[in-house]
């Protein structure tokens, strides 16, 4: 059974202080001034929401998210993990006490677990997993800036990854965007090394308002979803008092 390190022993810090230089790489990749990036951080969730195409098909989501949104999505996943800056800190606690070795960070967006868990003694190598072009690359400047190139590379899909077998997931805010999140758990468990840990979240909810128009909700879909979790994992408690949950092979 996988052994937790405490969370005390985890220092979130630097992500707590600026977001791991979030601001200064965003204006370096997007040249834009300190200024310019202020103006566009407030309304760029509205500003990724008017790129929806209105229905969203299953069919839709690779192309959607690896070409359409471009760089709206650096601006969105920015603003929120700087207004959400206590949650995804309890987030880089929970992956501190868990990962080690080969981690996988599937959808990883703009790189604050994989470049927190490249950052840890513990952690070989990072395996950091996105569609979006600009995110790779953005990761990719960013591993560089903070001095963790050699700890983490780049990918767009699991395809080049074939050969490892992951001792930790992080999948953080991933799955209510897939069209079928069961398939991808099913990837994960066969991929996963003996004694891996699967770090896990989703929000299978578009809103009252249709506020969250990215998510998938079909009650099917989310069925399907909690008996594949149910069959291929076993969940390990851990105390911190987030959405985020702990998973191992079962």
């Amino acid at each position: 059974m996988p052994q937790l390190r405490s969370s005390t022993d985890v220092d979130v810090s630097a992500f707590l202080a600026d977001g791991l230089g979030i601001k200064q790489h965003l204006s370096r990749y997007l040249d834009l001034t300190l200024d310019q990036l202020e103006q566009r951080l407030p309304s760029s969730t509205d500003d990724l929401a008017d790129l929806h195409p209105g229905a969203f098909r299953p069919e839709d989501a690779t192309a959607f998210y690896e070409d359409t949104v471009g760089t709206g999505h650096l601006l969105e996943l920015a603003a929120w993990h700087l207004s959400s800056a206590d949650y995804i800190a309890d987030t880089l606690r929970l992956q501190g006490m868990a990962v080690q070795g080969q981690v996988l960070d599937f959808g990883g967006g703009i790189g604050t677990h994989a470049l927190s868990a490249a950052a840890l003694p513990e952690v070989d190598h990072v395996w950091f997993v996105d569609l979006n072009p600009h995110n790779q690359a953005f990761v990719q400047q960013r591993a560089q800036s903070l001095g963790l190139a050699d700890k983490l590379t780049v990918h767009r899909d699991l395809s080049s990854t074939r050969d490892v077998r992951f001792d930790a997931v992080v999948c953080l805010d991933v799955l209510e965007h897939l069209p079928d999140p069961s398939v991808q758990l099913l990837e994960f468990h066969q991929r996963m090394a003996p004694g891996a840990i699967a770090l896990l979240n989703w929000y299978f909810f578009k809103g009252h308002q249709g506020e969250y128009p990215f998510h998938f909700d079909d009650p099917a879909l989310v069925d399907g979803f909690f008996r594949t979790l149910q069959a291929q994992f076993l969940e390990v408690f851990h105390p911190l008092l987030i959405t985020a949950r702990l998973y191992r092979r079962s």
